[in-house]
């Protein structure tokens, strides 16, 4: 991200968060002065509020007070106040937070902050921030330990561990074991973003999930998979349907048999989010069409009902994906 582009993104956010002292238009064109001012406006912003700006770490502070006396990371602080995220994080937890330094946030595309920060973008903001964020305190010992979790925005993040260190997701994890009060803090080099499609959008992307698309509209499901959920869905492809036959299909595809035709969708809907290692742990999960599906592994893989299911864990905005190779019938 270019220096001025960095310097306009950061005083809108103190703006949009309440925070600013000085103004973009009071700060020298010059881009050295420029940025200059603009850190200078950070600090004495987050002193208006309360925080302390010095580099020596608090003791008995929580995650917040930590960070912000670390030094590195004011940018994540006024983007957690325009948020509305600040009481969150200083509530008694405990919590994980992988905080991106203000270097990670520079390194987000042009316009993504200034985006991030419209009034009417306030939710995708509090969905980013969330997705830094696990319940529980969780050391660095325990995270190269684990392939995943799932965050306070309800999606989940992928960990990775190797030679090289411990990743999250596209964020390389470059100190660990901050303590805080109310939890831990390790430190990442990127911003990590959620995915931010809903489960229509995110299926219409896909390309291979056109018939079932098509009967969730034919079934007025639609607009139920496009709300705030969150669901799970088990969502056959196109192949999985052409398995049905053509005339199957076209019978639950009339309108005097959209109740069926929905009975059928609702079948492959469970309310709430379960990821695959959640199912398998589960054993079974109730459907939003009141009958109940059963997880179990078979040859390594995971299946329900006896179907395979051929990829998992396929994050939404309002919920997860999994795909299945069959469609499946109610009894």
């Amino acid at each position: 991200m270019k220096t001025h582009t960095r310097v306009g993104a950061i005083v809108a956010l103190l703006g949009t968060a309440g925070l600013a002292t000085m103004s973009h238009a009071q700060c020298s064109s010059d881009r050295d002065t420029q940025a200059a001012c603009t850190e200078n406006a950070i600090t004495a912003s987050l002193q208006t509020v309360g925080y302390t700006t010095s580099t020596e770490a608090i003791a008995g502070k929580d995650i917040v007070d930590t960070a912000v006396a670390a030094g590195s990371f004011n940018t994540l602080a006024a983007a957690l106040k325009a948020a509305d995220l600040v009481g969150a994080l200083k509530g008694k937890g405990p919590f994980t937070v992988f905080a991106p330094t203000d270097e990670a946030f520079a390194k987000l595309p042009a316009g993504t902050v200034e985006t991030l920060l419209k009034p009417e973008n306030k939710a995708k903001l509090q969905a980013v921030l969330l997705f830094h964020v696990v319940s529980g305190d969780v050391s660095a010992s325990r995270v190269t330990k684990m392939t995943g979790a799932t965050t306070l925005g309800g999606q989940r993040v992928e960990l990775m561990t190797s030679k090289k260190g411990v990743m999250i997701e596209n964020a390389n994890v470059i100190k660990t074991d901050i303590s805080a009060s109310n939890g831990v803090i390790h430190v990442i080099d990127r911003v990590i973003i959620p995915a931010d499609k809903n489960i229509v959008e995110t299926a219409s992307a896909a390309g291979s999930f056109s018939t079932l698309l098509a009967a969730a509209k034919a079934a007025g499901l639609a607009e139920l998979l496009g709300s705030e959920g969150p669901f799970t869905v088990l969502a056959p492809t196109d192949e999985a349907f052409e398995k049905l036959g053509a005339g199957t299909i076209n019978m639950l595809l009339k309108p005097e048999n959209k109740g069926k035709l929905a009975e059928v969708l609702k079948y492959h809907v469970i309310p709430g989010r379960i990821y695959a290692n959640g199912a398998v742990t589960a054993g079974a999960a109730a459907t939003a069409q009141g009958g109940e599906v059963v997880f179990s592994i078979r040859d390594g893989g995971l299946v329900v009902n006896g179907v395979s299911i051929v990829a998992t864990d396929i994050d939404a905005s309002n919920g997860v994906v999994h795909v299945i190779d069959t469609v499946l019938l109610p009894e």
